[in-house]
C-alpha cells in the first residue's frame, strides 16, 4: 500500500484556510468527501474530534497526522493539507503544524490502518522532504513529491 496511490490531488489542500484545531479537521473532512460523497461530514469530523481529545496526532516537527476508525468504510481514506502560517495543534513540540495527514480507516482494520500511520511518519521524519512539501505550489506538485519521495522508503 502507497500513500500515493491514495492521494490524488483532488484530496489536498496545497492552502489551508484553517486556523485552528477543528477548522483544518473539518476542512481536510471536505477534501476527503471529494474521494468518497458518501461520508457522513459530521460523523468524520466527530471521530476525529474524540481521537483528539485522546491525545493530540500532532507528531512534531511541523507535522500532525489526524486519524480515526468509521463504521461501514470499505477502505482506507486519506487527505493532505498544507497551512504555510502554521496551525496550533496542540503538537507534542509545542510548535505549530504545517502539514497534515487525514486518515480514515474501517472500524475493523488494524494492520492497514497502524501501516498507513507508520509510512507517513517515516515519510516525514525527512525535514528535507517537509521542506519540499512546504515549499510546493500546487496540490499536483504536492503529490507528485509524496510519490518520488515514497519511491525511495
Amino acid at each position: 500500500m502507497k500513500i500515493s496511490e491514495l492521494l490524488s490531488p483532488d484530496v489536498i489542500v496545497a492552502d489551508l484556510k484553517a486556523r485552528g484545531k477543528s477548522d483544518v479537521l473539518t476542512e481536510l473532512t471536505d477534501a476527503l468527501l471529494k474521494a468518497d460523497p458518501g461520508l457522513s461530514r459530521d460523523e468524520v469530523v466527530q471521530v476525529l474530534l474524540e481521537r483528539e481529545r485522546l491525545g493530540s496526532t500532532g507528531i512534531g516537527d511541523g507535522v500532525a497526522i489526524p486519524h480515526g476508525k468509521l463504521k461501514g468504510l470499505s477502505g482506507l481514506l486519506l487527505s493532505f493539507g498544507r497551512s504555510r502560517e502554521g496551525v496550533d495543534f496542540d503538537s507534542m513540540d509545542g510548535k505549530p503544524a504545517h502539514l497534515f495527514f487525514l486518515l480514515v480507516a474501517p472500524e475493523e482494520s488494524v494492520g492497514v490502518h497502524l501501516k498507513a500511520l507508520a509510512r507517513i511518519s517515516k515519510l516525514l521524519k525527512d525535514p528535507a522532504v517537509r521542506a519540499k512539501l512546504l515549499e510546493a505550489d500546487t496540490a499536483q506538485a504536492l503529490q507528485a513529491i509524496v510519490a518520488e519521495e515514497e519511491s525511495t522508503l
